[in-house]
């Protein structure tokens, strides 16, 4: 199956595109799933799940926290963790007692970056986004995906879109049809990176939500 593992709905403060848009475009496209990854918040789980219903397509819950060094994605979320600027390893911890997953979302990419040294919190962290969609140039991946393997860490790639057009470029694979299977292939490091960059356009879709210049959809 092929899964975007992290994707922003308009339940975000800087993103515009409605659950539905985002399913229906990312079955045109191919994938079987995508995580719902909102910053901050979990409005739109329930019609996430609803709709995965619907259109018989996975749905994976998860979270963007803005830590105090920078962001961490929770995935295989229970609730909503009110994380907002508190230690990162307190947010780690909540993600845990939840038995979720904490992924390190690109932690090599300037001011997105994680801006303290990840081997401090290596007892919690399961996996590093090593490819991101949005995020132009490869370098930065390079790095995380070399950080990975040196720390034998599992791996997720996701497009990180914030309007639906940014879906489908970026995305694991994995044997299996079923979240806890996904969850496994992620912690065993049996998942497959595919990613390419999406067009320059969908870097700048955050800004053009937040000042009213991008229609939702």
């Amino acid at each position: 199956m092929k899964i975007d593992l992290h994707c922003h709905t308009k339940y975000s403060y800087d993103a515009s595109s409605s659950i539905e848009k985002i399913i229906t475009y990312a079955k045109e496209v191919g994938l079987d799933g995508i995580a719902i990854t909102d910053h901050e918040n979990t409005n739109g789980w329930t019609e996430a799940i609803e709709l995965g219903k619907k259109y018989n397509f996975l749905i994976i819950l998860g979270e963007e926290i803005k830590t105090t060094k920078g962001d961490v994605l929770g995935l295989f979320l229970k609730k909503q963790i009110d994380g907002y600027k508190k230690d990162p390893r307190w947010v780690m911890e909540e993600i845990k007692k939840q038995g979720g997953l904490v992924i390190i979302p690109h932690p090599f990419h300037g001011a997105e970056g994680f801006k303290d040294d990840i081997t401090k919190y290596l007892d919690l962290v399961d996996a590093i986004e090593v490819f991101n969609g949005r995020k132009p140039g490869t370098e930065h991946d390079d790095k995380a995906m070399e950080f990975a393997k040196q720390y034998n860490l599992g791996m997720t790639a996701g497009g990180d879109s914030h309007y639906y057009k940014g879906i489908g470029d970026t995305y694991v694979e994995f044997i299996g049809n079923a979240i806890e299977e996904l969850k496994q292939a992620i912690l065993n490091k049996q998942t497959k990176i595919n990613g390419k960059k999406a067009p320059l356009i969908y870097i700048v879709t955050p800004l053009l939500s937040k000042i009213g210049l991008l229609k939702k959809n």
